[in-house]
């Protein structure tokens, strides 16, 4: 769906009541939702303005992700929330890993939508990482992956592996650690895999 088609459904408004807005023709509206005429760049500052939206979103196919966080634009207008505290949270990235500061807010809402892009995302990357090749080799260890966090994502053995896997690849920095126990656990089952020449 187009952005900017999105936003007027979300904000309730009608395309004769931004033309107006904006002084111009309600046809310039319909153009630029069916993608026959782009948007003027001169209306992306009042649209902007308008809704408290990032301008990148008006023009574009959007994605899930994109409409959360529209929804979160404007639930954080709506509700005008207040930061309570933060959570860090570890984010693996291409060029480098860093911890970042999740806001928690006074209102349950906006932590909800928080959850909700958070998992948005490692769907999409969850997504990326099976489509990496056509006839993914390791399709079995996905199911089971799958399987696992079906039926035992809240066993602390799972979380404590995975960390381990985590470390053991290189994939996650020796100092992103979720329990005091979990280089003990690390150190033993590293053994087993040297044991075993992995």
């Amino acid at each position: 769906m187009n952005g900017l088609e999105y936003i007027l459904n979300l904000y309730q408004m009608q395309h004769i009541d931004l033309a107006d807005k904006l002084g111009i023709k309600k046809q310039n509206i319909n153009m630029w939702i069916k993608g026959k005429q782009n948007i003027p760049k001169k209306y992306f500052p009042v649209l902007e303005e308008m809704f408290g939206i990032n301008a990148v979103y008006f023009s574009k196919e959007l994605t899930d992700l994109d409409k959360l966080e529209i929804q979160k634009e404007k639930l954080k207008r709506d509700l005008k929330p207040v930061v309570e505290s933060h959570r860090s949270q570890f984010v693996l990235n291409e060029e480098m890993d860093y911890v970042v500061d999740v806001p928690v807010y006074d209102q349950e809402e906006m932590n909800v939508m928080e959850r909700s892009i958070e998992k948005a995302r490692l769907i999409e990357r969850f997504k990326a990482a099976v489509e990496i090749v056509d006839e993914n080799p390791y399709m079995d260890t996905i199911a089971l992956i799958v399987e696992l966090l079906e039926k035992k994502q809240h066993e602390a053995i799972l979380q404590k592996t995975i960390e381990a896997l985590g470390h053991y690849l290189e994939v996650l920095p020796d100092w992103i650690n979720s329990d005091p126990g979990q280089d003990e656990f690390e150190s033993e089952i590293f053994e087993v895999f040297d044991d075993h020449n992995y």
